[in-house]
């Protein structure tokens, strides 16, 4: 048998390719949409791509199994469970098959049995593998986003991202039953799970790639609950809010996105910067600039928003940026092709141009804003008007904020930045300072007068400053 593991980074999104050398058969399991590295592994190997299988429908990138089966001839396998989630309506030309709790896929000598393990979505199917030619019990279960490294799969996107009424509480009742019988597995039984983390499917996800039962029933949270409603208020509380592109992929996954050949994919665009500033200022377009934040902040072309690349950049582009809107880049040329390659795996496909670094130095005005520290901040704000903003998610707001900030939640502040005064300047900050760089671009687009508080949240409790906990009635000073 032939196991290799496929991770994305920027997604936080793993894929697995298994093969067996006796027939020269492989499956890809949670294929990516860019299926390259999946085809230039089979032919290093000697395989030939079969069969795709997907775990559920993909709230958080576009699936590759209609792409796998489109260049490779490839099977589609997919969850017929669950049927209340509305299922899939893939192209009937390609070759495709549902599968039900119990039902095995076979790849030359290793077997795939499906598990129905639904929670994090009602169809979510796993796979417990068995390598036939060498053991009649079940190395490991390709688990998807029900069961990861130190946590769980969140049971409530369907609710918040695409609007399911009442599916969280349902979701995680059936997370809980799902985990019962998953923890009648051996201790050596391995998990190779569907994320690891940084991403949006939960709440605490391990940076480890694979676990096994036996130690994720010792050590993960999720595992120590035998109660019902005390499981079902631990998983459904704290949660991140899920980023906006999420409620996309509901909606394209079922059925499969454009192929990517017909995807244009962005030229390199001689403009200058004015040009740019006035595509960035129209309300059909979207300029996001790659730079670092330190140098976006000396000198940005008006209108551009900052998303520095890698860093911070695939994470915010999910939480922030407008599918329905054409999307041009600021960026090193040496970046382009993965940052496309980023964008097509969120299902963005309106990619219409690139621009290089140098062409914020043709535009004949530029907007800037400055870097203060949190005493700084504190000073600037006694002597004049001065607007605080914090963008930090509202548990950290509620669990301690600067006293009369005004909070407003960065995936939010496109839409409410109308909320703050344009006659004070505005010093926003988040936790350690990497949201709010990116807040003060879109103030900036707004017309405000910035500063960005350097170390945030954190930097402003080390140095003692005035805060304010709880929510904000009946609040406690503190220092």
């Amino acid at each position: 048998m032939f196991l290799k593991y496929f991770y994305d980074k920027h997604l936080a999104q793993a894929s697995y390719l298994i093969g067996c050398q006796a027939t020269g058969e492989a499956a890809v399991i949670d294929p990516a949409r860019n299926i390259e590295p999946y085809l230039l592994v089979a032919q290093e190997e000697g395989f030939s791509i079969t069969r795709a299988l997907e775990t559920h429908i993909h709230a958080d990138f576009v699936s590759g199994v209609t792409e796998l089966a489109r260049r490779t001839g490839a099977v589609i396998y997919h969850s017929s469970e669950g049927a209340e989630n509305g299922g899939y309506t893939l192209d009937p030309y390609l070759p495709q098959q549902g599968l039900n709790h119990g039902d095995v896929v076979s790849v030359g000598n290793v077997k795939l049995r499906t598990l129905h393990t639904p929670g994090h979505t009602p169809e979510h199917i796993s796979f417990e593998l068995t390598d036939g030619a060498q053991a009649e019990q079940p190395m490991g279960v390709f688990t998807g986003d029900f069961v990861f490294v130190g946590d769980v799969g969140r049971p409530d996107l369907l609710e918040k991202a695409a609007g399911v009424k009442d599916s969280a509480d349902k979701g995680a009742r059936q997370m809980f039953h799902s985990l019962q019988q998953f923890k009648a597995y051996e201790d050596y039984v391995q998990i190779w799970p569907g994320h690891g983390a940084g991403s949006a499917c939960g709440k605490a996800l391990g940076a480890v790639p694979t676990s096994t039962v036996g130690y994720e029933r010792r050590y993960n949270p999720a595992f120590q609950l035998t109660e019902e409603e005390e499981f079902v208020r631990f998983l459904l509380d704290g949660q991140p809010e899920p980023p906006a592109y999420f409620a996309t992929m509901k909606r394209v996954n079922p059925s499969g996105m454009t192929p990517l050949a017909e995807v244009p994919g962005g030229v390199l665009m001689d403009l200058k910067g004015d040009s740019v500033a006035a595509l960035a200022a129209s309300a059909s377009a979207m300029v996001i600039d790659t730079r670092s934040a330190r140098d976006f902040a000396g000198g940005s072309i008006p209108g551009t928003i900052n998303l520095p690349y890698p860093g911070p950049f695939a994470e915010w582009m999910g939480r922030l940026a407008d599918g329905a809107v054409d999307l041009y880049m600021i960026a090193e040329l040496n970046h382009v092709d993965e940052i496309r390659t980023i964008l097509t795996s969120m299902g963005m496909d309106r990619i219409k141009g690139f621009f290089a670094p140098g062409v914020v130095k043709t535009a004949t005005s530029l907007r800037s804003y400055t870097n203060s520290t949190p005493k700084e901040v504190e000073y600037e704000k006694k002597v004049k008007d001065l607007q605080i903003l914090d963008v930090r998610y509202q548990d950290e707001w509620e669990a301690g904020h600067i006293s009369d900030a005004i909070h407003i939640p960065l995936p939010e502040l496109m839409e409410e930045a109308g909320r703050l005064s344009n006659d004070q300047p505005v010093a926003v900050h988040c936790a350690s300072g990497i949201r709010s760089a990116i807040a003060a671009s879109i103030l900036l687009k707004h017309g405000y007068e910035v500063i960005n508080m350097v170390g945030g949240f954190n930097r402003w409790q080390q140095e003692q400053l005035l805060t304010t906990s709880g929510s904000g009635k009946g609040v406690t000073e503190v220092s």
